[in-house]
């Protein structure tokens, strides 16, 4: 896929096909992935991939833990009422809910939604991005958003979708158990990958961005120039 045409129709994918993603795909993806910008040629990160029976294992105990936790995961904000950002946040939902009909007083439909994340969309292979924690945090998440927006990118070539998702970091202590992980890795994101099942409707959104003149500040260039 052209790289311009895959920069624009890259989406968040929210619910995947059964069918399974080769090892082999996935490893030509991250092969070229690493190949992002990394400050000094640092290259922090480190990759988990899940499939199979052990990602099932992980989907049911997220949810469990969801729940045993009683969490507020995704109900809460602590963004001023009037930001920008929160406004995209809920025209988003508003708008995904809107697609899967589900109304607002509609608790059971918007439990179901909520697990869906925590369940990596019922994607058939997960990619955990990891760190070691001897580096700094702050550096490292810049550096792997780079990875993470390559990886996107590359999955396309190969006719799939992904999500980049916190909920499906947001017990950590899961995938440190249940993965090995040593201590000394961070676990900092999760990319679910798989086919895209274009039948589930959230799958049609479209998500607008701001215009670029109402977010760039222009210096030294003359006036009148495009």
């Amino acid at each position: 896929m052209e790289l311009v045409n895959a920069i624009k129709t890259r989406k968040s994918i929210r619910d995947f096909k059964t069918d399974p993603v080769p090892r082999k795909v996935i490893k030509e993806i991250l092969t070229t992935a690493v190949l992002a910008p990394s400050g000094v040629n640092r290259q922090p990160w480190e990759f988990a991939v899940i499939t199979g029976h052990l990602l099932d294992k992980i989907k049911e105990a997220n949810v469990q833990r969801l729940y045993s936790s009683g969490s507020s995961l995704g109900k809460t904000s602590t963004l001023p009422p009037d930001s920008p950002y929160l406004k995209r946040q809920v025209d988003l939902a508003r708008e995904l809910f809107r697609l899967m009909d589900i109304e607002r007083e509609d608790k059971e439909k918007r439990r179901i939604w909520m697990e869906r994340g925590f369940r990596y969309f019922n994607a058939p292979a997960v990619i955990i991005l990891l760190s070691d924690k001897s580096l700094p945090a702050e550096q490292v998440q810049l550096e792997i958003g780079g990875l993470m927006q390559t990886i996107c990118l590359m999955a396309l070539e190969y006719d799939l979708g992904t999500c980049i998702e916190g909920q499906g970091v947001a017990f950590p202590e899961i995938l440190y158990e249940m993965l090995e992980i040593p201590e000394k890795k961070r676990i900092i994101m999760a990319i679910a990958i798989g086919y895209p099942n274009w039948d589930f409707p959230a799958n049609n959104i479209e998500t607008p961005r701001e215009a670029v003149e109402n977010i760039t500040l222009w210096e030294g260039f003359k006036e009148n120039t495009s």
